[in-house]
């Protein structure tokens, strides 16, 4: 067979190849701007860089030109295709359009796609300052193009669409943090706080409140030095105070008022006088709006009320801190591993744990329902008020009621699970407890 060569095929071949090079620019740019900060745009431009001005522009627009990079990606990557099978149809058939296709992928995997972004990983800043410039064309050229395509895809996606974009989800996050601690490139501790701030968004009140039977609460009728009295004895600083009973709560007293008071010989007054009015919040708020809301009306306790308006709880500011820190000790908490192995290969495990957070630690998939604590797992499991001893068995788990307290299950014994413990979140944990302790 005779290959005839025109000028045309030249000309093809050569914008070909000029393509695949643009192709590449466009990776090292994908890449450059997806692992460009702010922070570090800033950086650059305090150290006068040349093309500083255009990283920190892309960074404060990123999402307009990421979109606008993407769809060049997807122009050069379609015409470059088409290009080679046109060229392989024409010097070798219709087999030849097959063959040229897989050199293709695999020049432009190797070329446009692998060398490049791996460049542009190991040299970000470089990378970023050479690309900069030429992103900054692409997001003018192509930025209505990538609005309406977004917006076509708006349509026919169900729900909101896309509002911006690009987007991460948490679940990438968590990953990325999961493996940067695994290489050591983050604190174990740190990937935790990654990890608990993106769950702080998704926790209600109901799974971090003290419940009701925990609460330290006052009667209306009681008087100044009574209150101060169980303040000292409990370790409290502020107490609900409550009418007929604890789903009456009228307010909540504030022992540094009620000091005043007893000093001010007023001791033997109704704590009444004390008392400040209570923050009600439902069970089913999000904790992130809790804190915002708590921290803008400066109240540091909340009564947490159920569906019925009776009073399932409380919450405090601590609570939901240690929400995104870990456990904050002071000198009267009395400090309990909630995991606690046993020598026989059991895991003793408190009834108040959490069940999401049990099934983190052991890689179990424990159901969660109306409960949120190992104990309300168990108690539903069970249909009836547990007594010492009682069995049941989860998702191929033995659960065993250790301990009880009236009609409430304070400890739950797991069978042979002590060997199923996450070592790298329980050292993350124990690591987190070493700082505050040190702290």
């Amino acid at each position: 067979m005779e290959w005839r060569v025109s000028s045309t095929d030249v000309w093809l071949s050569v914008l070909t190849v000029i393509l695949i090079v643009v192709a590449a620019g466009l990776a090292v740019a994908e890449t450059a701007i997806t692992r460009m900060t702010k922070a570090r745009a800033m950086a650059l431009e305090e150290q006068e860089r040349r093309g500083a001005g255009a990283v920190s522009r892309v960074t404060r627009n990123v999402e307009t030109d990421l979109n606008a990079v993407y769809l060049a990606v997807n122009i050069v990557q379609v015409f470059q295709a088409a290009l080679v099978g046109l060229l392989a149809a024409r010097f070798f058939g219709a087999l030849g359009v097959v063959i040229g296709v897989v050199l293709n992928v695999a020049v432009l995997f190797t070329f446009a796609e692998a060398a490049p972004k791996t460049w542009a990983l190991q040299n970000p800043n470089r990378s970023a300052l050479i690309t900069a410039p030429f992103v900054e064309w692409i997001g003018r050229v192509l930025r209505l193009p990538a609005r309406a395509l977004i917006g076509v895809a708006n349509i026919v996606l169900p729900g909101k669409g896309l509002k911006r974009g690009p987007f991460v989800t948490e679940e990438e996050i968590i990953a990325l943090a999961e493996e940067a601690a695994k290489a050591k490139v983050i604190e174990p501790s740190e990937h935790q706080l990654i990890k608990s701030i993106i769950d702080f968004g998704d926790t209600i009140a109901r799974e971090v409140m003290i419940p009701r039977l925990d609460m330290v609460t006052l009667a209306h009728t009681a008087t100044i030095t009574e209150a101060v009295e169980l303040a000292i004895g409990k370790g409290r600083t502020r107490i609900p105070v409550y009418g007929e009973d604890a789903d009456d709560v009228i307010g909540v007293v504030n022992v540094k008022d009620a000091v005043r008071h007893e000093r001010e010989g007023k001791g033997a007054d109704g704590v009444e006088a004390a008392v400040h009015p209570a923050e009600f919040v439902p069970e089913t708020k999000r904790v992130s709006e809790l804190l915002a809301d708590m921290r803008a009306k400066s109240v540091h306790i909340a009564i947490v009320v159920d569906e019925y308006g009776g009073t399932a709880g409380l919450v405090t500011l601590e609570d939901l801190l240690e929400e995104l820190v870990g456990e904050i000790h002071d000198e009267f908490d009395t400090d309990v591993d909630p995991l606690q192995p046993l020598a026989n290969g059991d895991l003793r495990v408190t009834a108040t744990f959490n069940v999401g957070d049990l099934n983190e630690v052991l890689g179990t998939d424990l159901p969660e329902g109306d409960w949120d604590s190992l104990g309300g797992l168990v108690f539903s499991s069970l249909g009836r008020i547990p007594v010492l001893g009682d069995t049941v068995e989860v998702e191929s788990l033995v659960l065993v009621v250790e301990m009880v307290d009236g009609r409430r299950i304070r400890s739950v014994r797991i069978k042979d699970a002590a060997s199923m413990l996450d070592s790298s979140t329980l050292d993350s944990m124990l690591d987190r407890d070493d700082e505050e302790n040190n702290d």
